[in-house]
């Protein structure tokens, strides 16, 4: 037998597969997924590599054929489905066959089980006791401890005897080699959902929701396994919908993912599933540590777990028969990975139910133009829910021209609308939420005299302004001192825009003394349940008054919440990007559906410089549909997705020359093969931070119609990369669509 094996090198050279004959010892042993060891190059150097297939004839002269050295250590064997997911995610998205393992691989390599150990005594209670006696009459205090103990509890937990009742290792092994008591030792596998399972309140469907789950479950049934789109206004209980669809398909011993954009949104998401579903819940996300995501692992392997909830990492769960995959806030960024494979958690989504015989169902209050285009096309199922669950009306939303506030002499981020609103809602005992999208105490350092920006040396961006007086770069980690004069001109008048979430926390103190204020950003919510305490205790009315970036407007349910207040609603509205208007409208009616979702009525204040902007006053409106039709003539005038498909190939080196002539080189054999005019070729250009940590950086946009013209482009450019030397010294990666062209 011999093995297919790729090798553990991210090196585009190596995308290959090797084939290493199976010594006689692991023959029936190995599995595809599998991290085995094996000598590579002509040095043998001892390498590891993962198994993606088997095959009875060799390749070329077995003589030639190296052996498999063994196992890794530790290594875990994953699906040959997990392994099929990661080749359609190289071919769609670009990058090497071992990148696309390494993302789809849910636990690398296998951590050591922590053990559970039990001392169990196996004698009757009368011939215990008859040898308690003799314990006693020997003066074998620890021994008699011992027993007395089991006698009066049969088995106990090691560690509590070992501790409380004071007794050493060998005296436990001297008894057991007796054969008067045993140790029995278990797999302690940790759920880092820590929730007490409430007890569980029937929900009343409104009609809406009941056809939405009827309309998915009679496909279901029927045995069609599709893709839907749940597009709800918010805090019409979409996520009652989708616990209803995943608790019919658990009865049918399948299994379920629900994937949520960020990890903020664990805590209430997981306290609402437990209630339902129990310990059969777990969670799946990079704060958790190694051996904790290598519990999950085994725990789905051992069918503890019939739902996964996590981040995008989380969609590749080795579940054996997945059944269903709920991507919720489907419009969210954060599903588009920005490391090599540049994959969106939707699209591979709904190629992995594709390959499972599972189906998906994507949710948004704001769904992305792609999914609604999709649903336009008849490719998605649209299930609508219009109308909040509890009948609650939507809430009042007021704009405010920030213009006209500075012309009547207001300086303050703050409106004197909202001041005012603020101090009636703390009048009432109610909440308020102030949603700013940034974060940090003080932005950019800049003269006011010269217009000088403090730049990174390295990175070409503006340094960030920090409390303790230093200047940093967020990119490359690079700081210095603040200044206090302007380098170019000598000026005075140098400074930090400060528009950070710790400057209005400070404002909001200064302004409402006796509020109780809490923040939440990065900054706050760096430690491991850093978000589950905030947000537990602005949930426990334990602070009046919220304070955060996009985290705090993002799924979040606070009854009592009556006041949502938009600072700057427009700082997203004209930065260097074709989805900046969709991000705004999305952002805007995230942070209105946060206000009024208990029993009071519920308003918002958006604070804006653009109040005539289509995308500002659609998200006033909660209007999706009169934002979709406007923003797609945009997007078809100006042949961007989802009307076209778009490749982003970015270009980075060290010289800058050699570079920008190694992108024009690019450009010209894309428009070599470019038959038919199926492709539009854009640039090459520097993009808007064009050096990060001395390393030079060009963008190639391609244009096309349909995507597979555009893989096909990605397959020729890879090949022609690899053929020529001049391209050795640059990094090259592909993004399709993307999100961050920064």
């Amino acid at each position: 037998m011999y093995a297919d094996i790729i090798i553990d090198i991210a090196h585009e050279k190596l995308d290959q597969v090797f084939q290493y004959s199976i010594p006689s010892e692991l023959e029936g042993v190995l599995e595809v997924g599998m991290e085995v060891v094996v000598p590579f190059g002509k040095s043998n150097k001892e390498t590891s590599g993962y198994v993606v297939g088997f095959s009875e004839d060799a390749d070329y002269d077995p003589k030639k054929i190296k052996e498999v050295l063994g196992r890794a250590e530790r290594s875990m064997a994953i699906e040959s489905r997990l392994v099929a997911l990661a080749a359609w995610i190289k071919e769609y998205y670009g990058g090497t066959m071992i990148q696309a393992l390494r993302t789809v691989l849910p636990v690398k390599r296998k951590e050591r089980v922590q053990k559970k150990r039990r001392v169990r005594l196996l004698l009757s209670e009368e011939e215990a006791k008859k040898q308690l006696d003799i314990c006693l009459h020997k003066n074998q205090r620890a021994r008699a401890r011992l027993l007395a103990g089991l006698l009066d509890q049969p088995e106990q937990d090691y560690d509590l005897i070992t501790h409380k009742l004071n007794v050493a290792l060998p005296v436990i092994r001297a008894l057991e080699e007796r054969g008067i008591l045993t140790v029995v030792s278990e797999d302690l596998l940790r759920n880092p959902v820590r929730y007490k399972q409430a007890e569980r309140q029937e929900v009343q469907f409104t009609r809406e929701q009941q056809a939405a789950v009827e309309s998915f479950w009679q496909d279901y049934s029927g045995g069609v396994r599709g893709t839907y789109l749940v597009h709800g206004v918010t805090g019409s209980g979409k996520t009652e919908v989708y616990m209803e669809m995943i608790g019919r398909v658990v009865k049918t011993g399948r299994q379920a993912i629900v994937l949520i954009p960020e990890i903020a949104l664990t805590y209430q998401t997981v306290l609402r599933f437990y209630g339902r579903f129990g310990d059969r819940v777990s969670i799946l996300n990079s704060r958790l540590s190694a051996g904790e995501r290598c519990d999950q692992i085994e725990r789905i392997r051992r069918g503890e777990v019939d739902v996964m909830i996590g981040p995008r990492s989380a969609l590749f769960a080795p579940f054996p028969d997945l059944g269903l995959i709920v991507v919720d806030e489907e419009h969210e960024p954060a599903y588009k990975s920005e490391k090599v494979p540049r994959y969106h958690a939707r699209e591979t989504a709904i190629s992995r139910a594709g390959m499972e015989g599972a189906s998906v169902v994507l949710g948004s209050a704001t769904p992305s133009l792609e999914a609604f285009y999709q649903c336009r096309n008849g490719r998605y199922k649209l299930l609508e829910l219009k109308n909040r669950a509890a009948s609650q009306s939507l809430p009042d939303v007021y704009t405010v021209d920030m213009r006209e506030e500075l012309k009547h002499g207001n300086r303050s981020i703050l409106s004197d609308r909202l001041k005012d609103m603020i101090t009636d809602r703390l009048q009432k005992k109610e909440q308020v939420m102030l949603f700013l999208n940034r974060r940090g105490y003080a932005g950019f350092v800049s003269c006011r005299s010269c217009g000088y920006v403090v730049k990174c040396p390295h990175c070409d961006v503006s340094l960030s302004a920090h409390k303790n007086g230093r200047m940093i770069c967020h990119y490359c980690g690079y700081e210095q001192p603040s200044v206090k004069q302007c380098p170019e001109c000598g000026s005075e008048y140098i400074g930090g825009f400060k528009a950070g979430t710790q400057q209005i926390e400070d404002l909001v103190k200064k302004i409402f003394p006796g509020s109780r204020v809490l923040r939440m950003d990065l900054d706050t919510t760096r430690s491991k349940d850093g978000h589950e305490k905030i947000l537990s205790a602005f949930a426990n009315e334990e602070a009046d008054i919220l304070i955060g970036t996009q985290m705090i407007v993002k799924g979040h349910d606070f009854p009592n919440v009556t006041l949502v207040g938009v600072l700057a609603a427009d700082l997203s509205l004209y930065s260097n990007d074709y989805q900046s208007a969709e991000r705004t409208f999305q952002l805007l009616s995230q942070a209105s559906g946060r206000a009024g979702r208990g029993r009071k009525k519920g308003e918002v204040v958006i604070q804006t410089y653009s109040p005539e902007h289509y995308s500002i006053q659609t998200a006033a409106k909660q209007d999706y549909q009169g934002f979709y039709e406007e923003e797609m003539k945009y997007r078809r005038l100006m042949g961007y997705p989802p009307a076209a498909q778009l490749l982003a190939v970015w270009l980075t080196g060290s010289d800058e020359e050699h570079l920008k002539k190694a992108a024009l080189y690019l450009k010209e054999f894309t428009v070599r093969i470019n038959k038919g005019g199926r492709l539009s070729v854009i640039g090459p250009s520097a993009p808007y931070v064009s050096k990060i940590s001395d390393q030079y950086r060009q963008i190639l946009y391609i244009k096309s119609a349909e995507y597979r013209f555009l893989i096909e482009a990605k397959n020729l450019m890879e090949q022609y990369i690899e053929m020529n030397t001049g391209f050795d010294s640059l990094r090259i990666q592909f993004d399709f669509n993307p999100i961050n062209t920064t």
